[in-house]
């Protein structure tokens, strides 16, 4: 339980409760954050780890739930990863094609990341019979986007309608190599088929129709597979078989989770927050630009290098008052995950805000696009619901109001932010979903609020 006089977070029967009391004078926010590691990196150096040859030394990892999934997924399958913490986790490796078959079935909790990259590994490792699994959530959230070119790889998986959902069933193959154009920029549905690429005999490419995180690549080279990339065709290419080779990661701060802070210094007046230690890959950045765009304050400072990912600190100031944009086209895969908190930042923006384009959203760990909208609708802003996005009318006061996360992670942290900016009380349910991805989200956020 988390309580002072304005903001509370109250437990009972499994689910938390968030109480934010905006003062009179409203809030100010200052001080340095220092944030979890990135969730894409951190999924990613424990699953290559897990299928190298020696030891892998991870820095930084980020201790949310969904990482935890990973690590016990290649846990039962023979990994030796030692216990997670932020400072150091080791990882023995098994070796790549030596995945020994699990006794159970293979839980992926509420992290699609797992599931979907984990598939391409399963499916090519032959001889070997795999059952994968997820939460409630995650068993209503769509496989075939993977699933379908693993078939034309030659992988055997079964599972409901048609292996589009889990639980999916999986028995290991070896693999063809192909050309994968995508129909839609998904760093989850590349990596995954890059994946599966690392054991078949030949190049497996994947073509996109923009270019979407590149963790994936950047992190199979460091371990020493034959990756090639041509972001002009937006395509990436992996050349089977290869072995990799165990590595030292340091993780740098997950900009998904730096951005909750961003649109905070930025709608709350006189505020000054830094961001320590954020990553800014460029297929990361595009919720950088649309706030810029924007007219918000933020400057980059510190910037280097670290492990291969750049790195810098984020410094945001509420000195400047916001003005809509237009959020569509090949920026959306750059900043997929950051739309519910763009949507927060759009409904204290002068104008109409469009976004589009983003109908992935629907599919996320809820509809982000109409959960969204029915939330901040509820608490005074004006959401006009699109397929592909949203429409927003910002700059009308918003009332604090009852809200639900839904259970998903990054609307249950949007929600928060805008109650920071709400007059009177915000009561939020099903609070604990923001633990999914940033477990110190509440007690930051807690500590920066001036009042």
């Amino acid at each position: 339980m988390m309580v002072s006089k304005y903001i509370s977070l109250e437990s009972s029967e499994c689910q938390q409760t968030l109480t934010i009391a905006r003062p009179t004078g409203g809030f100010s926010l200052s001080g340095c954050i220092h944030i979890p590691g990135d969730k894409s990196i951190s999924h990613r150096a424990l699953m290559l780890g897990a299928l190298a040859t020696g030891e892998t030394i991870v820095k930084g990892l980020l201790l949310g739930e969904d990482p935890r999934s990973t690590a016990s997924c290649f846990q039962a399958m023979g990994a030796d990863i030692s216990d997670l913490n932020t400072e150091e986790v080791r990882i023995r490796g098994i070796g790549l094609g030596q995945l020994v078959e699990p006794v159970d079935v293979l839980n992926a909790g509420n992290s699609g990341t797992t599931l979907r990259l984990m598939l391409g590994i399963l499916a090519s490792h032959s001889g070997r019979f795999f059952t994968v699994t997820g939460d409630s959530s995650l068993r209503s959230r769509p496989m075939s986007r993977v699933v379908k070119p693993l078939q034309q790889m030659g992988a055997e998986i079964w599972g409901r309608k048609g292996a589009s959902l889990a639980p999916l069933a999986i028995q290991g193959q070896a693999l063809k190599p192909i050309h994968y154009h995508s129909p839609i920029a998904s760093a989850q549905v590349k990596s995954c088929i890059l994946l599966a690429g690392l054991l078949t005999d030949g190049a497996t490419t994947v073509t996109e129709p923009a270019l979407s995180r590149d963790h994936s690549e950047r992190m199979l080279k460091a371990f020493g597979a034959n990756v090639q990339v041509d972001p002009e065709t937006c395509s990436a290419t992996v050349i089977g078989p290869t072995r990799l080779i165990g590595q030292m990661v340091v993780v740098p701060g997950d900009i998904s989770s730096a951005a909750f802070w961003l649109v905070a210094g930025a709608i709350v007046p006189g505020s000054d927050l830094t961001v320590e230690n954020v990553g800014i890959n460029p297929t990361r950045t595009g919720i950088l630009e649309v706030l810029e765009r924007m007219g918000a304050n933020i400057t980059l400072e510190n910037q280097r290098e670290v492990a291969g990912e750049p790195v810098a600190d984020l410094r945001v100031r509420g000195d400047a008052s916001l003005k809509a944009c237009t959020i569509a086209g090949d920026i959306i895969p750059r900043l997929i995950d950051e739309i519910p908190i763009l949507a927060v930042a759009a409904a204290f923006a002068e104008g109409t805000t469009i976004i589009q384009d983003a109908a992935e959203l629907r599919v996320k760990e809820s509809d982000r696009i109409a959960v969204m909208a029915k939330q901040l609708n509820q608490m005074g802003a004006q959401v006009t619901e699109l397929p592909d996005g949203m429409e927003i009318t910002g700059g009308l006061p918003l009332m604090g109001a009852e809200v639900d996360s839904y259970t998903d992670h990054r609307i249950a942290m949007s929600l928060a932010i805008a109650a920071l900016n709400a007059t009177g009380t915000t009561t939020m349910h099903r609070a604990e979903a923001a633990a999914i991805s940033y477990p110190e989200f509440f007690s930051t956020l807690e500590n920066i609020c001036n009042h």
